[in-house]
């Protein structure tokens, strides 16, 4: 018997332009689900996301109702999160669609509405999965951890015993990634050879980019810190080759893809304590972790503190080098991620005779 193909629809945020967690997830997942052999139409919509205008939500509403009969469809949480009236008026009306779920939202009673009207939830981390049920009390909430794709192990400044070490802080500039904080500890280390890239969109929030440039120039590092804005292709994997230690210090982070990016690379990764970066962090198993959980408040000095004694230990700087390179050949490629996603919708009901095709993707070491 032929499979039926199963067809999923993945409506994502247009408002989103910078390269984020979510925008990379989202294109990630529609590619495994594609190779796995579902028909895979992604959908964005533009708007005021999270909440979005009525003519906004008008067009999401569409988007729900007009589901073909026997198809998945997918909502990115930062628009069904905000959208409880459309997503309620769709399971009404028999189209209930999923919420792929990558970051909890602060407005509970609107974020609990839709997910109660949701055909069910797919977190993108366990933390945020513990975080929804524990303000929801729902039980139709999955797990896909997102996977990496195999890349080249960075050669860093210090692989042969010379040059200067390197970090680099991939994130978008925005006040939640707190590179403010990252600048204040590193000015504390200015006796110290090292170099630091903080790479990411400088649109996101251009007065506190604008404001993160001039902090450089005030605290004195413009010859040992760079804030080129967003990479991509070449000139970003040059950034990747040259590090030696990736930085990841958000206030808030339901998993931080970046981090197992840094591990895919054999990169060592310092995360902030209490966010969902510490599950990433220890993605590739095994131990020592290839880095560090620092707790955090507004005081850099715990941070200065944690990169002064990698900078002048050699031998923890080995240990977090080669745990990380340890470890990448155990991250979870994308197929996995996408295998999960069909696992758990099958288990609500899939077209008959629909089963994924074997893949050939393996993992990202």
């Amino acid at each position: 018997m032929v499979p039926a193909s199963l067809r999923l629809r993945l409506v994502v945020p247009g408002n989103i332009r910078h390269n984020s967690g979510g925008n990379v997830y989202n294109a990630a997942l529609a590619r495994g689900l594609a190779d796995l052999g579902a028909e895979v139409e992604t959908c964005p919509l533009d708007g005021g996301w999270p909440g979005g205008s009525a003519e906004d939500r008008r067009r999401l509403s569409g988007l729900l109702l007009s589901a073909p009969r026997g198809s998945v469809t997918l909502v990115d949480s930062l628009i069904a999160s905000g959208a409880p009236e459309e997503m309620e008026a769709a399971a009404a009306a028999g189209h209930p669609a999923w919420i792929l779920l990558h970051m909890p939202l602060p407005d509970l009673e609107r974020e609990g509405r839709a997910m109660a009207a949701a055909a069910g939830v797919i977190c993108t981390s366990g933390s945020a999965a513990a975080r929804i049920a524990a303000r929801h009390g729902l039980d139709n909430i999955g797990v896909a951890l997102p996977g990496t794709a195999s890349a080249p192990l960075a050669a860093g400044s210090l692989a042969t015993g010379s040059g200067v070490p390197h970090f680099i802080a991939v994130a978008a500039l925005l006040p939640n990634k707190d590179q403010a904080l990252l600048l204040d500890a590193l000015a504390q280390l200015t006796e110290l050879p090292w170099t630091a890239s903080l790479i990411g969109s400088d649109t996101a929030d251009p007065d506190y980019a604008a404001w993160l440039r001039d902090s450089v120039q005030r605290l004195g590092l413009v010859r040992k810190v760079s804030i080129p804005g967003e990479l991509r292709g070449g000139a970003l994997e040059a950034e990747w080759s040259a590090a030696d230690l990736s930085l990841l210090i958000s206030r808030a982070e339901a998993y931080g893809l970046v981090v197992i990016e840094s591990l895919a690379r054999g990169i060592p990764v310092v995360v902030r304590d209490g966010t969902g970066a510490v599950e990433a962090l220890a993605a590739g198993g095994g131990t020592p972790l290839p880095g560090r959980a620092v707790g955090l408040g507004t005081d850099p000095a715990p941070l200065a503190d944690l990169l002064r004694q990698w900078l002048t230990d050699a031998a923890l700087r080995a240990r977090w080098r080669d745990a990380a390179r340890a470890g990448r050949g155990r991250l979870p490629g994308w197929d996995a991620t996408a295998r999960t996603v069909l696992e758990i919708v099958g288990a609500h009901g899939r077209p008959t005779g629909w089963s994924p095709r074997p893949s050939q993707a393996g993992s990202a070491g």
